[in-house]
């Protein structure tokens, strides 16, 4: 006797379906960087440091920085320093040089695991590193609990390709040495000025000479990752030259997972937008980049940072080379 009769008809409708679809693509996109088989990438290890105060103007001051005859000679950061990370940041952090307010308990440095890859449209970079949390438990930005942050330049910012993020970081921004009173000033770059000192965020230049450099593509990119356990991450973008401007509509898009205490971070976007305050990417061109983490809810220049790296796609002899897959 047959008992298909007995069995039960199960036809999903359509509203069913919807739900199941969305979930299986939430499931995907919570996987940072999804598109991209990341156990086939070669990863490397960045080292990032606190920087405390030292500024641009600090580099190049012989008074300040032993080394700045030779930077001023045409010696770049990195050359210099590299593999010194880790005693720089510990030396500053703890306020023996370059730091008027130590941070109890905070890390003078931090290792930065970074693998970088691209599939012929967009550019991914996925940054991992443990979370460290300073002893005085104060919330500098009680909105963000961490932030990393990319610097992109393609060789039209000379300060960038010598010493990275210190292009960009100047002795009268907020917190600096130099800094003034109610004033807020952010990162910009020498050429967004009529005459440089310690006080060069008051000398800018007239805003047809700064859409004329921004038409040369005089300025440096950012891309950045806003970061709260449990909840998706915030993509910012924008570009670096009298101030620090942010896109409306970012062009960078990010995910992130945190778990054990360690953040892993995706960073994409299109290779080429061909619209001012993007750079576009190209392969047989070698680009220049610095990460920034703010760790532990700080803000403003109480971050750790790197060196300058060099970017290439698919070869070259620059420190990430991100391969097509």
């Amino acid at each position: 006797m047959s008992h298909k009769h007995l069995m039960p008809r199960f036809s999903p409708n359509r509203s069913v379906v919807a739900v199941l679809v969305a979930v299986a693509a939430w499931c995907l996109a919570a996987t940072p960087g999804w598109a991209i088989d990341w156990s086939t990438v070669t990863e490397r290890d960045v080292p990032l440091f606190y920087p405390g105060q030292g500024s641009w103007e600090w580099a190049l001051t012989q008074a300040d920085h032993s080394g700045a005859k030779k930077f001023r000679e045409g010696k770049n950061c990195r050359a210099c320093h590299g593999g010194e990370e880790q005693d720089i940041g510990e030396k500053i952090v703890t306020g023996k040089k370059l730091e008027s307010s130590p941070i109890p308990g905070k890390p003078g440095s931090l290792t930065l695991k970074v693998k970088t890859a691209h599939d012929g449209e967009r550019l991914y970079l996925r940054l991992a590193w443990r979370g460290a949390k300073s002893g005085s438990g104060k919330k500098m930005d009680d909105q963000v609990a961490a932030r990393v942050t990319l610097m992109v330049d393609d060789g039209r910012v000379k300060e960038a390709t010598r010493a990275g993020c210190w292009g960009g970081c100047h002795d009268d921004a907020v917190g600096m040495a130099a800094a003034q009173a109610g004033q807020e000033v952010t990162k910009y770059l020498t050429a967004s000025r009529t005459k440089m000192t310690r006080r060069g965020g008051e000398a800018v230049k007239p805003a047809g000479d700064l859409a004329a450099l921004i038409t040369q593509g005089a300025y440096l990119e950012y891309w950045q990752a806003r970061l709260n356990p449990g909840q998706p991450a915030q993509a910012v973008d924008g570009y670096v030259l009298d101030k620090r401007h942010q896109q409306k509509t970012p062009a960078v898009s990010a995910q992130a997972t945190f778990s054990d205490g360690e953040w892993v971070v995706v960073l994409s976007r299109k290779l080429r937008l061909g619209e001012p305050g993007h750079k576009d990417l190209f392969p047989d061109k070698t680009y220049t980049v610095g990460f920034a983490v703010h760790d532990d809810y700080a803000n403003h220049r109480f971050h750790h940072v790197s060196f300058e790296h060099t970017l290439a796609l698919d070869r070259g002899p620059a420190d990430l080379v991100a391969v097509k897959q």
